[in-house]
């Protein structure tokens, strides 16, 4: 089989496609035949050992799959011909890949196998973002920091979806309009964000902030927080990690919550099937649906990396293995 390969912690110039050997039959596992693998900010940052999991050398980064399955454990949920998508960690950028059942769930024929690879890691993340670390009630506000991402369009999805009034930080016209494509009541620009939420709440600010961006953006989202407002920290794409004055949490009673949801999903295995289920109606309705705007072929994976890394990407990445 072929599979994208990370030779050096060289970055996405270090990805080689070539032929692998397919992973051996477990009997406690299910293996996939993937058609279509999403692409996500922590493939890049596997791609420079910069992960908090840094994976032996050769691998294939790749979180999230879908396709159908070859054969599965004897007892488990799935059978051989089943449309699944799939949570890994890493391996994904392969034509086949064997998964812990538990991190498998059924994919409605309703879903294709792009958006299906597409959903897992980001809408599932905002999710626990937004609903178990956040705790966002129906009513509230919410700022989306990197709103035209993967991730940032998933938040905004999410939060829509959850009631909330979504006000989105966009950097461009384009980004803007996939911003309100998703539902973001509201687009902001980088740059003046924190007087555009004081004027939009009235001066109250915002209930929640969703940052996957950091550095120099943290101060100002503390500002903009109501007070018992939440900051919610779920990665850098900024490159750089900010500093946090602690007086701030105390003078609004806010807070500053780290949100991890790979990891969570490591220690509780069977929240991802929850999640899954609690988000299927809706993913089947199309009201979450992933902005998939670009999908590449396996050999142009290096490019999709490149684009994350440039912040070139506008919406989800995919690679169609079909």
């Amino acid at each position: 089989m072929r599979a994208a390969l990370v030779t050096a912690y060289e970055g996405p110039a270090a990805l080689v496609v070539r032929e692998v050997g397919e992973p051996e039959h477990d009997a406690d596992a299910v293996r996939i035949s993937v058609h279509a693998a999403g692409i996500t900010f922590p493939d890049l940052l596997a791609t420079r050992g910069l992960y908090q999991v840094k994976p032996p050398l050769p691998f294939a980064p790749g979180l999230e799959v879908a396709g159908i399955v070859l054969d599965a454990p004897d007892g488990s949920a799935f059978a051989p011909g089943d449309r699944v998508a799939a949570f890994l960690t890493f391996g994904g950028l392969a034509e086949v890949v064997s998964v812990d059942p538990a991190h498998v769930v059924p994919l409605p024929d309703e879903v294709g196998f792009v958006d299906g690879a597409a959903l897992v890691v980001n809408h599932l993340t905002a999710h626990f973002a937004l609903t178990k670390r956040g705790e966002l009630r129906p009513g509230q506000t919410v700022l989306v920091h990197g709103a035209a991402g993967g991730l940032g369009t998933a938040s905004v999805q999410v939060a829509r979806a959850c009631g909330a009034e979504v006000i989105a930080v966009a950097s461009s016209d384009v980004k803007a309009r996939l911003a309100r494509d998703c539902g973001a009541h509201e687009v902001v620009s980088p740059g003046g964000f924190l007087d555009a939420v004081r004027r939009l709440t009235g001066g109250r600010g915002v209930d929640i902030v969703v940052d996957p961006v950091g550095g120099d953006r943290v101060t100002d989202s503390l500002r903009a927080l109501a007070p018992e407002g939440r900051l919610l920290v779920l990665g850098f794409a900024s490159g750089e990690i900010a500093s946090v004055r602690t007086n701030r949490l105390l003078l609004g009673n806010s807070g500053v919550l780290g949100v991890a949801w790979a990891e969570y999903v490591r220690l509780r295995p069977a929240y991802f099937a929850e999640q899954w289920a609690d988000l299927l109606p809706r993913i089947v309705s199309g009201q979450l649906q992933p902005m998939v705007r670009t999908t590449y072929p396996l050999a142009e994976a290096a490019d999709a990396l490149r684009a994350i890394e440039t912040r070139t990407a506008i919406g989800k990445l995919v690679i169609d293995l079909t």
